[in-house]
């Protein structure tokens, strides 16, 4: 399913944080002989910027080797980097799926407060952009007020809303809401579903329900499910991936709220450590600031490289 394009300058925009973090150090190493002591810095530099330890033992031990063999002389070191850090994170289906029959239903998931439910809206409003049909299920029941705002967003984008009372069973709303997508004929069902803590194991099972009465409703459904991870959160987020795929088969990542945040480097870790892709990254609060994540765009737009 193909949102829009990743553009480079709403990413510069978005990343402005994470940028500056990255990008000033950086110059300091420009043009400088890529030997040990250079290669130290650079290492420091990847760590402190929430890259990872995992992505940052591999670029830095190669580079130690392509230095010894000479490879690396005359060679720029922030377009060496450039390349290392686009190949770590290559080679991933990033798109997300589509049912060979309508509807496609999305699940979303993630912990209170990292953005979940404005991020449905976000997509909402991505998939009306391509002119594709929504529903949303308002399956968030248990943190008062989810359901009054993500109704406020579906009236604001004007798209049609499934709903319960707050503290009714989430899973009966996800029928309900899976049953009218399947009548209505409706392109995509975006499920909310409840901000779950991951060490809070009745709420887990909850979302494990959820799932298995979408899959029951819809042939192959959920055919994408999306975890949301707050930026801001850095290496914290790890711990929550790590317990939300033990529990539901998670597809994609949603990365939230990296416009406030230096910590964008995380992006390498939580793919290092989980191996699920990152889909999809928030870098604002309108509904539009959504992006599809390309490696390569957002890279260039982290780094510049001599021209």
């Amino acid at each position: 399913m193909g949102l829009f394009r990743a553009t480079i300058k709403a990413l510069k925009g978005g990343l402005s944080k994470t940028r500056s973090a990255i990008a000033a150090p950086l110059d300091s190493l420009r043009g400088r002989v890529i030997d040990s002591e250079t290669i130290d810095e650079l290492e420091h530099l990847l760590l402190t910027s929430d890259v990872g330890i995992t992505t940052t033992e591999i670029i830095i031990q190669d580079l130690r080797n392509e230095a010894k063999k000479g490879s690396l002389k005359g060679k720029d070191i922030i377009e060496v980097l450039r390349e290392a850090l686009i190949a770590r994170l290559e080679n991933k289906d990033r798109s997300l799926a589509v049912a060979q029959t309508a509807p496609t239903a999305i699940l979303v998931a993630g912990v209170n407060g990292v953005g979940k439910t404005t991020s449905v809206a976000k997509i909402g409003k991505a998939l009306l952009d391509e002119n594709r049909s929504v529903l949303l299920a308002a399956a968030d029941t248990f943190r008062a007020g989810a359901v009054s705002q993500l109704t406020a967003w579906a009236e604001r984008l004007e798209i049609d809303i499934v709903k319960g009372e707050q503290g009714s069973d989430p899973a009966a709303v996800t029928f309900d809401a899976a049953s009218a997508a399947v009548a209505r004929g409706v392109d995509v069902l975006l499920i909310d579903t409840a901000g779950r803590l991951h060490t809070q194991e009745p709420l887990m099972r909850q979302l494990e329900k959820i799932y298995s009465v979408t899959k029951k409703k819809i042939e192959g459904a959920p055919h994408e499910v999306l975890l949301v991870l707050d930026g801001t959160q850095g290496q914290n987020t790890l711990a929550q991936a790590k317990r939300f795929a033990e529990s539901i088969h998670v597809t994609g990542i949603f990365l939230s709220k990296l416009d406030g945040t230096a910590r964008g480097g995380i992006i390498f870790a939580i793919e290092d450590e989980t191996g699920i892709p990152v889909k999809l990254i928030g870098i604002g609060e309108r509904p539009e600031d959504v992006e599809p994540f390309d490696p390569k765009t957002f890279v260039d737009a982290l780094i510049e490289v001599a021209q």
